[in-house]
């Protein structure tokens, strides 16, 4: 059950797609939705680290001029989400925080049921081009699914569930089963992928599976794919079947074997054109 939503705030066009979806889940569940913006601190700090004595005070300057603007800049978006939940009906609140977003969302994330965020979240307001790796350090370290968006919004309704028989594509399977937050009238397709001498095995796995989400009120097939390249073969599905979200594990047992979905975690976030579901 989802009673608390994440929404990760910063200025690219996938952050009101964000909105929009905690603004659904949160009517079918009548959940709470919390928008954080991250005044990334570090970023300002190190872009604007000074040379030689000379330097330092116009380096000073501006980080300050930064700093300032990055909290005007927080502070519109969050003006823009609170603007969005309320003209929905969400309950809902904001938060302004300092410090590294890597950080501050972990924190937040051990009192919430799911984050979302979207694809290339830029905290650096200042200058919003400036990737980071904070969607990448969350993914491997929250206590908490992760629903990445792109910029477009559409209806949940076809879904690819990965799984490897890891413990994190089992977590990811479940958490998606119990926390029910497209509801259920879906179609589902669990894909394994397997070499070709493991194919009664693959078989046992997916007819495990779909059982389990059947328990939970799921339509639910399985199909098993001959490959030694499961990522690719899985999205390459997933896009064919024209999915709506894709739902994996972010780590895997099998990365000796080649064998993992999630064994590349990076990877996939780049790759992937389909919203994902992802646990650690």
């Amino acid at each position: 059950m989802i009673k608390r939503i994440l929404v990760a705030l910063d200025p690219d066009a996938d952050t009101p797609i964000a909105s929009r979806y905690a603004i659904e889940i949160a009517q079918l569940h009548d959940a709470e939705v919390t928008g954080i913006a991250c005044i990334d601190l570090e970023a300002i700090g190190s872009s604007t680290a000074g040379g030689g004595i000379g330097s330092m005070y116009y380096a000073e300057r501006l980080r300050e001029r930064l700093t300032k603007e990055t909290r005007a800049r927080a502070l519109e978006l969050i003006g823009q989400f609170n603007d969005a939940l309320s003209d929905a009906g969400v309950r809902h609140r904001e938060e302004v925080q300092e410090g590294v977003p890597f950080d501050r969302i972990l924190e937040d994330m051990k009192y919430h049921d799911l984050l979302i965020i979207g694809r290339d979240p830029h905290f650096f307001y200042g200058h919003p081009n400036v990737r980071t790796e904070t969607l990448v350090r969350i993914v491997k370290g929250t206590s908490a699914p992760v629903f990445i968006v792109g910029n477009v919004h559409l209806p949940i309704t076809r879904v690819v569930i990965a799984y490897d028989r890891s413990v994190a594509s089992a977590r990811a399977m479940q958490r998606f089963a119990q926390f029910n937050p497209f509801g259920k009238d879906l179609e589902i397709q669990v894909v394994h992928v397997s070499r070709e001498r493991e194919h009664t095995e693959s078989e046992l796995l997916l007819t495990l599976a779909t059982g389990y989400l059947g328990a939970h009120g799921f339509r639910a097939k399985g199909l098993s794919i001959v490959g030694d390249e499961p990522k690719k073969e899985i999205l390459d599905y997933a896009v064919a079947f024209k999915a709506d979200l894709v739902v994996a594990g972010a780590h895997s047992q099998h990365m000796l074997q080649k064998l993992a979905f999630g064994s590349t975690t990076e990877s996939l976030l780049e790759d992937s054109p389909i919203p994902l579901f992802l646990e650690s």
